[in-house]
């Protein structure tokens, strides 16, 4: 069957995404990039916010009409959180949480026999193991995006993941070598390091996530090691320093943070004070001095005060976050915030989302402009039809090279690019060392300069 696939949510689901588009090309279907050419639709469901439910029924209400006669496959989080909702749904024909993946094949090849809708989703048991799918290619990347850890022991008092994921577990080293290097083999020169609460690689058998970066850094061929979200309590000396320690590591570092104050920590069940946050991002900073720290940020958080909400703006403002993804509080039906009493209202949410991000809209700029005089080497990813090649500095800042029509693409190479300006939205830069392209080894080959 020829197979498209809808993917709402985190870099996780793009990975079991690439995972479950390799099980099916495995088993003789064909991936097709349109839904005018498939036969089925498989839609990698996202449900930390109500509006993520929302998007994925609507998505499947459009494709029925659009298509009546396709196989409309739900699975994803949302699957494995509201099984019953989810199996309910009508336009939904096979459903199929986060659990078991890879069963697909042999769940499509049952319908073709068949025809009769099936809800496969299995409830975890606390003692689950990590399930390793196969994965080669990432379609329309020249990053590779690797999923090393699921699940998530954490329970905080807003979020619905530990039901949809189940309990930690982690990729053990002999897969993680075997995967890494399957990608090394296809090309890819970067990996970024994936998992629901990644901090907690390898916390079974009393390992850190700083053994999956030093072991993926042994793989021949892969030049930069990059870790996606990130608790900020995992983020320990030993941790930092044993990362300093390596030239592919990539210095960016998204730690969640919800919020800026104490009391609304504590509300959300969340592992750490501010004060404890702004003394890992200073030791981060100590080790790192051109990294860059991204967060997340909630607002309207069940009995949040105008005078919490300002305790977290001030805080924003005194990290200076290189990036800030701000979002609304969204009830989630069995999480205990979603009982609290003082529900915040949509206005209050709204007004305060539009400060937030006015705040998150300058401190990313800030970050930019900071870039300007230093020399990093770029891994260039496409290009794009406004004339410029496009990749990312080791620190994740987005980088923009002018594209001269005499020259090759630069996509998957690596360039040192001095910066020069920037904008709101990345920054912009010129070539160097064009002789020495693709010698830069690792993010740390030429040094940063002023």
């Amino acid at each position: 069957m020829n197979c498209y696939f809808l993917t709402f949510g985190c870099k996780v689901n793009t990975c079991e995404t690439a995972s479950m588009q390799t099980m099916l090309r495995s088993a003789g279907h064909c991936i097709v990039t349109t839904p005018e050419e498939a036969d089925v639709c498989i839609l990698n469901s996202c449900t930390v916010t109500e509006s993520g439910d929302n998007r994925t029924r609507a998505a499947l209400r459009k494709l029925r009409r659009s298509y009546p006669d396709m196989l409309l496959v739900l699975t994803g989080c949302y699957a494995q959180a509201y099984p019953e909702q989810a199996e309910s749904i009508p336009e939904a024909d096979l459903v199929l949480g986060t659990k078991g993946r890879s069963r697909l094949p042999e769940l499509l090849e049952t319908w073709q026999q068949t025809h009769t809708p099936c809800g496969a989703v299995d409830a975890y048991t606390g003692h689950d193991t990590f399930e390793a799918l196969p994965c080669d290619i990432m379609p329309d990347n020249t990053r590779a995006f690797l999923k090393i850890q699921d699940g998530c022991n954490c329970f905080c008092s807003y979020c619905i993941i530990p039901y949809a994921r189940g309990r930690c577990r982690s990729l053990p080293p002999e897969e993680l070598r075997r995967a890494a290097s399957t990608f090394a083999e296809h090309g890819y020169q970067e990996l970024v390091l994936c998992g629901i609460n990644l901090g907690f690689y390898g916390m079974e058998w009393g390992g850190s996530l700083a053994d999956a970066v030093e072991l993926c850094c042994t793989i021949p061929g892969i030049r930069r090691v990059r870790l996606s979200s990130l608790e900020p309590e995992r983020m320990t000396d030993e941790v930092l320093d044993r990362l300093a320690a390596l030239p592919q590591f990539c210095p960016q570092f998204h730690l969640s943070l919800q919020s800026g104050c104490d009391r609304t920590l504590r509300r959300m069940n969340r592992k750490y004070t501010a004060a404890e946050y702004a003394g890992i991002c200073s030791r981060i900073r100590s080790r790192f001095p051109d990294c860059a720290i991204t967060t997340d940020w909630m607002v309207g958080f069940p009995g949040e005060s105008d005078a919490d909400f300002e305790d977290a703006v001030r805080f924003a403002e005194e990290i200076r976050f290189a990036g800030i993804h701000v979002f609304r509080y969204s009830p989630r039906a069995g999480t205990r915030a979603a009982e609290f009493p003082e529900q915040i209202s949509g206005s209050v949410k709204k007004a305060r989302m539009e400060q937030a991000q006015s705040l998150a809209k300058a401190s990313k700029f800030a970050f930019f402009k900071a870039q300007i005089g230093k020399t990093f080497p770029v891994l260039f990813e496409r290009e794009r039809g406004d004339g410029y090649h496009i990749g990312h500095a080791p620190n994740g800042a987005v980088i923009r090279v002018f594209a001269e029509k005499s020259k090759k693409s630069l996509r998957n190479r690596i360039f040192c690019v001095k910066i020069e300006e920037n904008d709101a939205d990345c920054c912009y830069g010129t070539l160097v060392a064009q002789d020495a392209a693709d010698s830069a080894a690792s993010p740390a080959a030429l040094p940063n300069s002023r």
